[in-house]
């Protein structure tokens, strides 16, 4: 994996827990995400989804290859992870991931990704998705690189 993934979320991730998570699997990353937060919107959460969508959408590099986050995307082993991150880097595009706020993603961002991925059928908080993120991806780089990290006879 030559150029680093970007990761654009809702929400600024302040200490504690879910953002140790995230750092601790992020360090181990080569190259780790380049990470873009994006302020969290007030209103209904229509409204709410629309001004979160848009920013999430304005923050996307043009040629961007986006995977959104999302409950009803993907939900792939972590060895077809891997061979999804391989098709990914093939394409030469700047691989940008999304992470929607806790109204989830706006339908025009779902339409604009280029793959939804599910970090399985539970709901987890969109703070705590960005650690799980950085863990697969890690896993993802193990699978490529052959380093025992992943242990795919293990349950």
């Amino acid at each position: 994996m030559s150029r680093a993934p970007r990761l654009v979320a809702i929400g600024r991730l302040k200490g504690g827990p879910e953002a140790a998570l995230f750092d601790q699997h992020n360090a181990r990353l080569r190259p780790p995400f380049a990470v873009t937060e994006l302020a969290e919107a007030r209103g209904s959460p229509a409204e709410i989804r629309r001004r979160e969508g848009a920013a999430l959408l304005a923050a996307l590099p043009e040629a961007a290859l986006a995977v959104a986050l999302d409950l009803g995307g993907e939900a792939p082993t972590s060895e077809a992870l891997a061979a999804l991150a391989a098709r990914w880097e093939a394409t030469g595009r700047p691989l940008c991931f999304l992470i929607g706020g806790a109204e989830g993603l706006d339908p025009a961002v779902l339409a604009r990704a280029d793959h939804r991925l599910s970090l399985g059928p539970l709901t987890w908080p969109h703070f705590l998705v960005r650690g799980l993120l950085a863990e697969q991806w890690y896993r993802v780089q193990a699978i490529r690189s052959g380093h025992p990290y992943h242990r795919p006879w293990r349950p």
